[in-house]
């Protein structure tokens, strides 16, 4: 019994010590599966980019209602001066009217606004003193004031024959409409300028949405300027001169139609200011409007009222265009997504290129 125990002791001892050197030479599967884990553990998770407490990183624009408005009233004026020199190169009297009455409007009316959101008149001269190429606001002060000294004496030029026919005034009677016209030629020279510079003033700036915008605005304001002067005409002018804001009319809503399909299309997550809120329903309704306006111009040439009509709904679609390219532009410098999304984007982008070279 003893002996055999004793073996029997032996062999589990010697059983036991090949056990401890197979264990000492196999993998042990199940700690490799634990270092593995720790390793996976110890990777740092993708880092969630926000800001602090959720605080927007740029500041957002301090602009009231005044700047949307300066740019529709902006963009209308500068339309309405290649529409009244349009009328008058063509022999629309009317026409050339109603665009030249329409332009001194809205442009006493653009002035306003700008005036009003700078506080006080003389900051207006004050930026006239210096001329500088690099800022689109300089830029655009002088292309304002340029275009006012054009505008404004074609605008009077239609008064003329209020005038007595002798004596000096008469005499300013007959040199009126020659004056006039030089000086409606030179506002549409001018109008182009005028009605795209506030979109390069928008881009200009840090705010997301508008900054990435760039090669868009600068269309999307000229066709909604193009549209809202189509609509003013439409409204003032008889049936029989309107065929060419018809025109103007398309024109303007497919250019405006287009560059706002590629501002949704092309900017990827900066789109979704523009998309949503507030500024998405303003856009929205501007687009049907201008769908509205545009089909109501085409098919109701002989209807005043339609015309009426559809002139209203393309200055209002143009007026809702504008505010919501201004409150989508807000948006997007309120929220801090908007500033390090795309940042990051970019960042992956140059480290994807590094790796592919």
């Amino acid at each position: 019994m003893n002996a055999s125990g004793t073996g029997d002791q032996g062999r589990g001892t010697r059983g036991t010590r090949r056990e401890t050197q197979d264990q000492g030479t196999r993998p042990d599967r199940r700690g490799e599966g634990t270092r593995r884990e720790r390793r996976d553990a110890a990777v740092v998770p993708e880092a969630e980019f926000r800001s602090y407490y959720g605080r927007p990183i740029i500041k957002a624009p301090v602009w009231r209602y005044d700047i949307p408005a300066y740019l529709f009233t902006g963009g209308l004026a500068a339309g309405s001066a290649l529409v009244a020199a349009g009328g008058d190169l063509t022999g629309r009297p009317a026409l050339r009217r109603a665009g030249r009455l329409t332009t001194l409007a809205a442009l006493s009316a653009s002035t306003y606004f700008l005036i009003n959101d700078l506080g006080r008149p003389e900051r207006f001269h004050h930026m006239l003193r210096v001329a500088k190429p690099t800022s689109p606001m300089s830029v655009g002060s002088w292309i304002l004031a340029a275009f006012g000294a054009t505008a404004g004496p074609a605008a009077v030029s239609e008064l003329a024959p209020l005038l007595p026919r002798r004596g000096p005034l008469g005499l300013v009677r007959r040199l009126a409409p020659s004056a006039g016209r030089v000086a409606g030629i030179g506002a549409a020279m001018i109008a182009p300028a005028l009605a795209t510079y506030t979109g390069v003033l928008l881009a200009d700036t840090a705010v997301p949405s508008w900054h990435e915008a760039y090669p868009e605005l600068p269309f999307i304001f000229a066709g909604s300027a193009l549209a809202s002067a189509a609509g003013a005409g439409l409204i003032a002018a008889p049936v029989e001169q309107t065929s060419p804001l018809r025109r103007l009319a398309l024109a303007g809503a497919a250019i405006e139609l287009a560059g706002a399909h590629s501002v949704e299309t092309r900017l990827g997550l900066l789109s979704e200011p523009y998309t949503t809120g507030r500024a998405g329903r303003l856009l929205r309704a501007g687009r049907t409007l201008t769908a509205l306006g545009v089909a109501g111009a085409l098919l109701g040439r002989r209807s005043r009222v339609v015309s009426a009509l559809s002139g209203a709904a393309l200055l209002t679609a143009s007026a809702l265009t504008r505010f919501g390219i201004f409150a989508g532009g807000v948006r997007s410098a309120e929220d801090p997504k908007y500033t390090v999304g795309p940042q990051r984007n970019r960042l992956t982008g140059r480290e994807n290129g590094r790796e592919r070279r």
